[in-house]
């Protein structure tokens, strides 16, 4: 049985005393937005109920009676602290950045205070590895220490951090849940939105670590093709946070729902990213409707960072599919007035400031991260998983990529257009050009093969590491072993090279 793999992670804790920006509470004092409707081509609100929010300070937001911070745990005689070390003295709301560039991985300590990675709260003692590629900071509110091994690129103490105002909306955004549980009304819908590279995922990922350490059921949905948080990249999908993300390998996704895009670019098919938008909010709606805890918990939206044409247009077209509460743009002023015209008027639209530690990617450090994405899926975080390698033959699969070749207008048929193509399912037929591609698995369950396919969810993904023309057989790499379930696969324009 094929499964969207990821790891267990850890349930941790944070308390902490901070009073509400008072800009934020004025933004969510503005009417609870109910469903959007469309008419005449444009947006309009329902309904106008000019609602009170209630007061709400940090303490109660980010602490739980039933809840404890974690203790001091036994030092981990498995690990060896070698190489260089430094200590560092962390006052409070300060942050230790981290950015690990080279070949060795970098290890991390709280010896005294509490800290947190992106709203996962430390533990006392325990050692956490970031290996290269990682980027980090460990935020304190109280004051901590922390012991270092390991060379990274960049390790410093910034006091300029934009926690404050990411924690207090949070506090405005558990103001928005406990309204809407009290009032039977939905919880809010959250779209964050800015250019790439200045921590939209980070924000997202720290807006539902305090949410779910308040209790609640936060859903992500990931849209952001190139990214791969929900899964491997080249897909879009959705995930009900149930625990805050563990510190080295993010977000236990276990029963994920993942749709096959195909590249890591949403302008390659437009409308193929657009009515996968629009499903995962269909899906999502039926959840709610039928789950009242996830109904009252919301959903982070992660967008792309392609915001000018028709990225922009895709960035209305799901706020308006997702029927949005509130928009938080990062880092771009212009994109957040523009945001700010365009949308509804109940549509609460706020501006925040990326974090200082965020910075721009390079194209290999891009590539890299995806290739380990994709090396997670089929060996795990930690090595820890074994995948299967097999033979298939060319007539026992089904390979489909969704969307035609683009063709000048001239040679389409008469009443049709581009867009029609960007749909249509084109057999490929298998040979050396397969190799090392990333393919979905997309389970059948009767009916055509054809039928509403890009709209179907995936079971899993295989890549082709070895193709035999003479012998007309294809070699697998399979997080599941043979046979392949009854499917067809489509394939990516994602390769992997698996060096393992």
């Amino acid at each position: 049985m094929f499964l969207l793999r990821s790891p267990l992670i850890l349930s941790l804790v944070l308390l902490c005393t901070t009073p509400i920006a008072p800009q934020i509470t004025c933004l969510l004092d503005q009417p609870h937005a109910e469903p959007w409707t469309q008419g005449d081509g444009k947006l309009s609100y329902c309904s106008n109920l000019n609602r009170q929010l209630p007061a709400l300070s940090a303490s109660q937001i980010m602490s739980s009676e039933d809840l404890s911070a974690p203790g001091p745990s036994a030092p981990d005689s498995s690990w060896s602290s070698t190489g260089p070390s430094t200590k560092f003295e962390l006052e409070r709301e300060t942050e230790l950045r981290l950015e690990v560039e080279g070949t060795d991985p970098v290890r991390v300590e709280l010896v005294s205070g509490l800290a947190e990675v992106f709203g996962t709260e430390l533990t006392r003692n325990k050692k956490y590895t970031f290996p290269p590629g990682s980027r980090a900071a460990i935020f304190t509110w109280h004051g901590c220490t922390v012991q270092l091994w390991g060379s990274p690129d960049m390790a410093y103490v910034s006091r300029d951090t934009p926690m404050l105002l990411y924690l207090n909306t949070q506090v405005g955004l558990e103001q928005m849940r406990v309204q809407a549980e009290r009032e039977g009304e939905r919880g809010p819908r959250v779209l964050v939105a800015g250019p790439s590279d200045v921590g939209k995922s980070t924000l997202c990922r720290l807006l539902l670590n305090y949410a779910v350490r308040r209790g609640r059921r936060p859903t992500l949905v990931e849209l952001d093709v190139g990214q791969g948080s929900v899964s491997v990249p080249g897909t879009m999908g959705a995930l009900c946070v149930e625990r805050p993300a563990d510190v080295e390998e993010g977000f236990s996704a276990q029963a994920p729902l993942v749709y096959h895009f195909g590249s890591t670019t949403p302008g390659t098919n437009i409308k193929l990213y657009n009515k996968l938008t629009s499903r995962l909010a269909h899906v999502f709606n039926l959840r709610c409707d039928s789950n009242r805890r996830a109904s009252v918990s919301g959903c982070l939206i992660n967008t792309c960072g392609w915001v000018k044409g028709s990225g922009y247009q895709a960035l209305i077209h799901a706020a308006s599919a997702f029927e949005v509460d509130v928009v938080l743009v990062l880092d771009q002023e212009r994109l957040y007035n523009d945001l700010l015209r365009d949308l509804p008027h109940f549509v609460r639209t706020l501006l925040l400031p990326k974090s200082g530690g965020a910075s721009e990617r390079s194209k290999e450090c891009r590539r890299e991260s995806r290739d380990q994405r994709v090396r997670e899926y089929f060996y795990g975080p930690r090595g820890s998983l074994y995948p299967h390698a097999f033979e298939i033959k060319f007539s026992e699969v089904r390979v489909y990529k969704v969307g035609a070749p683009t063709i000048p207008d001239s040679c389409l048929p008469l009443g049709m257009s581009q867009e029609d193509n960007q749909l249509k399912l084109v057999p490929v037929t298998p040979g050396r050009d397969m190799a090392h591609h990333l393919l979905s698995v997309v389970p059948l369950d009767g009916g055509s093969a054809e039928e509403g396919i890009e709209e179907r969810s995936v079971a899993g993904f295989i890549v082709i590491t070895g193709v035999d023309t003479e012998r007309q057989t294809l070699t697998l790499l399979s997080p599941a072993p043979r046979p392949l379930p009854k499917c067809v696969l489509l394939i990516m324009d994602i390769r992997f090279m698996d060096l393992k």
